[in-house]
């Protein structure tokens, strides 16, 4: 057993765009928090594993390319592998724990 004691808690990403802490990681998971600060812009690329987002704090929007979709605390939202997703419209300082399945880059070599 491993306690994650500061999942999903917000960490101010400084001079950067976002900050992403990976709590835990082994095989088939891996655990972390995502933080934007409010304002802030989300870049990130798709990726090759599955992900699931739980928001602990602030509002934004997913955006995918079939649309938009307003999160805030407490919502989850499944995300598959190799669909394009970025947070938009930051509203308030923004974090969520992310887990990815199987752990994240995992399959970047992988041929689909």
């Amino acid at each position: 057993m491993k306690v994650l004691e500061d999942a999903g808690r917000y960490t101010d990403p400084g001079t950067q765009q976002v900050s992403w802490i990976e709590h835990l990681r082994v095989v088939d998971l891996s655990v972390g928090t995502y933080s934007i600060p409010a304002g802030g812009g989300d870049g990130q690329s798709p990726h090759t594993e599955d992900e699931i987002y739980v928001i602990r704090q602030g509002r934004a929007t997913l955006e995918t390319d079939e649309g938009g979709e307003e999160v805030g605390p407490g919502s989850v939202v499944y995300v598959p592998a190799n669909e394009s997703h970025r947070f938009v419209d930051v509203a308030e300082d923004f974090a969520a724990l992310v887990l990815f399945a199987p752990s994240e880059y995992s399959r970047a070599g992988e041929k689909g």
